[in-house]
């Protein structure tokens, strides 16, 4: 799959390395350390997971490289059904290197896979999970149109999660526009 910028396909056993990689940086990882898979087992168990989501419903998170560097992976992203502390619902979910942060990427690959729920699978809503703290990912996701609906305990002391919501009815509603650039400091 293509976007105007992007390459998105399916992972692969092969991308361990490369998502081992991006978990291990700080700067991905300050704001969902506490979701992050620690070590290579745990980082390939949910790699496996995600190849089996493409398995079993033909879509999910993508390994995601630029355009003009195909072979380069600057990272995951996309939707999977899942159930975060008891809510059940096909959710976003993208981490980026810091080196292409910033330039409306995520939003792109955000907004090409909101096109394949709403336009080709009918899906009623997408929902993303995010820490109050985390203004870079909120603003995003404001831009793509999510909205608040409520909060998450996704465990026992861990900080609330937001969660956001964008139904198909206000997808369809909203103007297409080219991604926003978001500052995200590192």
């Amino acid at each position: 799959m293509v976007t105007r910028r992007l390459v998105l396909r399916p992972p692969r056993d092969s991308d361990l390395d490369t998502l081992m990689a991006l978990y291990a940086d700080p700067a991905v990882t300050r704001f969902c350390a506490a979701a992050t898979p620690h070590g290579r087992d745990a980082t390939q168990s949910q790699l496996r997971a995600w190849m089996a989501h493409w398995e079993q419903r033909g879509f999910g998170h993508w390994a995601i490289a630029e355009r003009d560097q195909p072979d380069g992976l600057i990272g995951f992203g996309g939707l999977m059904h899942r159930s975060v502390a008891g809510h059940a619902g096909l959710y976003l979910y993208y981490r980026i290197t810091p080196q292409a942060w910033g330039r409306g990427l995520a939003s792109e690959m955000a907004q090409y896979a909101f096109a394949q729920a709403f336009e080709q699978r009918q899906e009623p809503a997408v929902v993303a999970a995010v820490l109050p703290n985390n203004a870079p990912t909120r603003k995003t996701l404001e831009g793509l149109g999510l909205r608040p609906k409520g909060t998450l305990a996704d465990g026992p002391g861990s900080a609330a999660a937001l969660l956001y919501e964008l139904t198909a009815d206000r997808w369809a509603a909203l103007p297409r526009v080219e991604p926003e650039a978001v500052a995200f400091a590192a």
